[in-house]
């Protein structure tokens, strides 16, 4: 598994389970778009106050897609939704002064296990050895 890459994640922010994600190959309005957007960093946001992440000056994310089944994925491809949550757990909620290269490296994204309804969990560390 990718976790045995690297320590442990200092915080894990888990979205809830069934959310509707975002995917590069989807062709959605920009209506629909904008709509699931907001609910992901509004989600990303919640459960960022949840975990309790204090202010911090530069983190590493991985985003970790857990899909609903066990048909081939290709990780990357969610990269919008790990985006957008990504804004609202560390721009949003005041962890990060910014969004920028100088204070997130990342999301990197990673296939992580199956679990009903499918999920989407950022993984952080703090610091800056990505």
């Amino acid at each position: 598994m990718w976790f045995d890459e690297r320590p442990a994640p200092d915080w894990s922010i888990e979205l809830p389970p069934g959310l509707e994600l975002l995917n590069s190959n989807q062709r959605l309005h920009p209506m629909a778009k904008a709509r699931v957007t907001k609910l992901l960093r509004r989600a990303g946001h919640r459960a960022s106050l949840a975990v309790g992440l204090p202010r911090l000056e530069r983190v590493y994310v991985v985003g970790e897609l857990r899909p609903n089944d066990r048909r081939r994925r290709d990780p990357g491809n969610w990269y919008p939704s790990a985006k957008a949550a990504v804004d609202g757990a560390m721009t949003d909620a005041g962890v990060l002064v910014d969004d920028d290269a100088e204070h997130l490296v990342g999301p990197d994204m990673r296939l992580g296990p199956v679990v009903k309804g499918g999920q989407l969990v950022l993984h952080v560390w703090r610091g800056t050895d990505a």
